[in-house]
């Protein structure tokens, strides 16, 4: 390593944020999370939705990636994907996921534990047609995770679905693509501090109700 090289071990920062209690926090973490992604969005963050998916083989051999999250409520977390991607089967094969809401400018981050499984082909169909027409396009266009023999390729697929689904006529829902909802048995609301004494306030579970805990930084 040179001199001029960036070492990682001395890169540092200090976080100055206000202590998180656990009785200022909602009893429901879906519910302390609406409160979050509004103040993540109410930042100005680039794409606050912006989360990495993490998905592992049946064998335990993990793979992440970064997806937007499109919808959420009391059921949990949904995103959309090709079902034939990678992460797709391995979801199909491993239900376990990990999702991570790295909301770094405002030293936050949300940690969820579940399990993912499709959302009915309707709830599919409804996000689909309010997707820009490009984007509809581009989920035919792309075998998601699939090997392709160059950019050109993928750019003559989609000019040739624009061509047969100009813009205005509607472009049928690939029957491989669609949501995946993931149900969280555990979420880590996480506040970073000076002197690394974060806050973590860990939801878990248990049977039907939600025990709340603080971990250790």
């Amino acid at each position: 390593m040179t001199d001029q090289d960036i070492d990682p071990a001395m890169m540092r920062k200090q976080y100055r944020s206000e202590i998180v209690h656990e009785e200022s926090l909602a009893e429901d973490p879906m519910e302390q999370f609406a409160r979050w992604f509004q103040q993540a969005a109410d930042s100005h963050l680039f794409e606050p939705n912006a989360m990495v998916v993490s998905t592992a083989t049946p064998d335990g051999r993990p793979s992440s990636r970064t997806v937007l999250l499109k919808q959420f409520d009391s059921r949990g977390f949904v995103f959309f994907t090709n079902y034939a991607s990678r992460k797709g089967r391995e979801l199909a094969q491993n239900p376990h996921v990990a999702l991570l809401f790295p909301w770094h400018p405002i030293a936050r981050q949300v940690i969820v534990t579940g399990t993912a499984s499709r959302i009915g082909r309707d709830e599919t169909a409804a996000y689909f047609r309010s997707r820009p027409h490009g984007s509809q396009l581009g989920a035919w266009a792309s075998e998601q995770s699939s090997v392709i023999g160059s950019r050109a390729e993928l750019d003559r697929r989609y000019a040739e679905l624009a061509a047969r689904y100009p813009e205005g006529e509607q472009v049928p829902v690939p029957p491989e693509w669609g949501g995946l909802r993931v149900v969280p048995q555990e979420v880590e609301f996480w506040q970073g501090h000076e002197n690394r004494l974060h806050d973590r306030l860990h939801y878990v579970l248990e049977g039907e109700k939600w025990r709340l805990e603080r971990l250790c930084p």
